[in-house]
């Protein structure tokens, strides 16, 4: 699918790699409803694409009518969307057991799920509902569905159990999402990205950055943001990517701590 005059969504869109991407998406010719929690900087990213080519709203993925509320939004500003990129997702390191002794609270582990995998998924069936009802294109592609995992999916480190399962959970629901959806020519691709200069790595101390960039075989420095919009971007236009999960990290292979 050729992103030039296409509708797409995109999650986590106000900062970090979604930021990049709805960047991308709009130098390719889409028009990009960015979805996040935090609007305010949603609609300076907005500001910055221009609005005629970008639009700003609020969407907690974790909540359905505010899901369908943006979804609806978006649609009265660009069409229904046939590309969904899926940045939203949160952090959160906590040991199973700590160093007093108590086993780490469910509710932490709850929260990163309820984001990273029921929050993504969340977004998957109401945005793929409306993409099937749509007009076929060439091929007979109706649309196309991008995740983002991460290495902790293969390699989670100490202290990583809920962020890995919960993009563990990402990987796993690639293949089947897109034998369920085939049937309508959507696609579902995911990206696990490996160390990657996004806000959180920038406030990092620069020692401790270089630190990690050292870990990574090649290119030895953390990856940019560009990057990881550039393979969003391709994959949107390979209508032969599907299904499957690709890692981009330099052959990155996470420590256990």
């Amino acid at each position: 699918m050729q992103a030039e005059g296409q509708a797409a969504l995109v999650t986590g869109a106000a900062s970090g790699l979604g930021a990049q991407t709805a960047r991308a998406l709009v130098a390719a010719g889409a028009r990009v409803a960015l979805l996040d929690v935090n609007e305010a900087a949603a609609q300076a990213l907005a500001e910055e694409l221009g609005h005629a080519h970008a639009f700003a709203q609020r969407c907690d993925i974790t909540d359905t009518a505010s899901v369908e509320a943006a979804l609806d939004a978006a649609e009265r500003a660009h069409g229904v969307a046939r590309i969904l990129v899926n940045c939203a997702g949160i952090g959160g390191a906590k040991r199973l057991v700590g160093r007093d002794g108590a086993p780490m609270p469910q509710e932490d582990f709850a929260r990163v799920i309820n984001v990273n995998l029921l929050g993504t998924f969340n977004v998957i069936r109401i945005a793929a509902a409306r993409m099937t009802g749509t007009e076929p294109l060439a091929d007979g592609e109706r649309g196309v569905i991008v995740c983002t995992a991460s290495v902790a999916a293969y390699d989670g480190q100490v202290g990583q159990a809920a962020y890995a399962a919960s993009k563990g959970g990402l990987v796993s629901l690639t293949l089947p999402l897109a034998r369920d959806l085939a049937q309508y020519g959507v696609r579902v691709m995911t990206i696990a990205p490996g160390l990657f200069l996004t806000p959180l790595l920038h406030a990092l101390p620069e020692e401790v950055q270089q630190s990690l960039a050292a870990s990574i075989p090649f290119p030895k420095r953390l990856g940019k943001p560009e990057e990881f919009a550039g393979l969003a971007l391709h994959i949107v236009h390979n209508v032969a990517l599907n299904g499957e999960v690709i890692r981009l990290d330099g052959a990155l292979r996470m420590a256990p701590r």
